[in-house]
């Protein structure tokens, strides 16, 4: 499955989310942040939830939405949120379906042992449903301010 690309439609999708189903419809005329993580509770990833938290009123300010995909079940995402004290709403995929439409499940490299996961990514989805901005092997430090900025740029 080729990776989508700046400028091209965003995949759509329908999530578990903490509330009910989340789908890219019930985004449609807003911009969107969507990030891709590994797995709840750990280092990099509690960072990264915790980032994007602490500009979530400037996301807001700006009329950005903000929803981040791990494969983890909504009864982990709970307690992640619950512990961190997130403000970003988790969707789950257990089944990797809308990561796989995303381009986010790669072959990873750990000590010379090849496995399939989650690459740490995020995609900017502007009103119209299109792929703003891309970001793919994603660096936390300073990653949700760059974001931000993006999505004000819009």
């Amino acid at each position: 499955m080729a990776q989508p690309s700046e400028g091209d439609a965003a995949p759509d999708f329908e999530l578990a989310g903490p509330s009910g189903p989340l789908r890219l419809a019930d985004y449609q005329g807003k911009v969107l942040v969507l990030y891709f993580y590994p797995k709840d509770d750990t280092s990099g990833c509690t960072r990264e939830a915790q980032d994007f938290t602490a500009l979530a009123g400037d996301f807001a300010k700006a009329g950005v939405a903000l929803l981040g995909v791990s494969k983890d079940s909504l009864t982990s995402h709970a307690k992640f949120t619950a512990k961190y004290g997130l403000a970003v709403p988790l969707a789950s995929d257990p089944e990797g379906a809308m990561i796989e439409a995303y381009g986010a499940w790669v072959e990873k490299n750990m000590y010379g042992r090849k496995y399939m996961g989650i690459e740490r990514s995020t995609f900017l989805i502007d009103a119209s449903g299109k792929l703003a901005r891309i970001w793919r092997k994603v660096k936390v430090a300073g990653h949700a301010a760059e974001v931000l900025k993006a999505a004000q740029a819009l």
